[in-house]
């Protein structure tokens, strides 16, 4: 038996997966009444998590959807922590590192203040806000477009300023991680430079929390092969570490 936060959560990923599911369907799937799925209902709709119709739910977002920043960077923070501190374990003093503008590579940010030499790329005003201090690190902003969203710069600008450099890893968010769909992110200018983030460095390092497993949103980012690891949380499904295994994608869990 789920405890009631497991098992709303459940509740949400099963929505946003399918984009619907009535509450018989929910009621099976979990193993508990049609009344207490009813009430749950009620109380993600009342937290703006998911919206209630005749009979069950659907999901409140569209593969468009992108979250506003500070209204993301709460979410799932113990699992986005656990991350960001596995992800730094693969940093080397001396190594030259893109930190994407992300919620979980926020927290990455935070934890680099240890090291002593470091070179550090991002497209996040959020990162180099975290990082501006720290004379132990040499920070470099790509400019481009400002997202008011996300903080980030992103487009032409910021893919040319890319160019110009070369970087032992870079450390990457995504919106949707899918076995099929690959990465995939609702801008199509945040897909570019991701993409061109991935052409400039040695190795790749995904980070997820589970939240986004099963997800697809409006623009790919790239396949799953391109990916060197991904670090993710200890909730990610079994069958997605199994399909990783699959295509020979490493993997850490945190």
């Amino acid at each position: 038996m789920l405890f009631e936060e497991e098992r709303k959560h459940s509740i949400i990923q099963i929505v946003e997966r399918h984009g619907r599911a009535s509450v018989q369907e929910l009621g099976q799937e979990l193993g508990v009444s049609e009344s207490t799925i009813r009430r749950d209902l009620k109380e993600l709709e009342e937290a703006r998590l998911l919206k209630r119709t005749h009979g069950g739910a659907v999901s409140l977002q569209s593969v468009n959807f992108e979250a506003a920043f500070p209204d993301k960077a709460d979410r799932f923070l113990d699992e986005k922590l656990r991350i960001a501190l596995k992800a730094v374990e693969m940093i080397e003093d001396g190594d030259a590192i893109l930190l994407d503008g992300g919620t979980t590579t926020l927290q990455m940010a935070k934890e680099l203040k240890r090291f002593s030499n470091l070179k550090v790329i991002t497209n996040s005003m959020i990162a180099l806000n975290e990082l501006k201090d720290c004379r132990n690190i040499e920070v470099s902003i790509t400019g481009g477009l400002l997202r008011p969203d996300t903080l980030a710069f992103v487009g032409p600008m910021t893919e040319r300023s890319l160019d110009m450099v070369r970087v032992d890893k870079a450390f990457l968010g995504t919106n949707g991680l899918d076995l099929h769909e690959g990465i995939t992110t609702p801008n199509m200018l945040e897909a570019a430079t991701k993409r061109k983030m991935i052409a400039v460095a040695k190795q790749v390092i995904l980070l997820a929390d589970h939240s986004k497993i099963g997800q697809v949103s409006f623009c790919r980012v790239a396949d799953l092969r391109e990916i060197d690891h991904c670090i993710l949380d200890k909730e990610t499904p079994e069958g997605f570490l199994h399909g990783l295994e699959g295509i020979e994608v490493d993997y850490t869990l945190a």
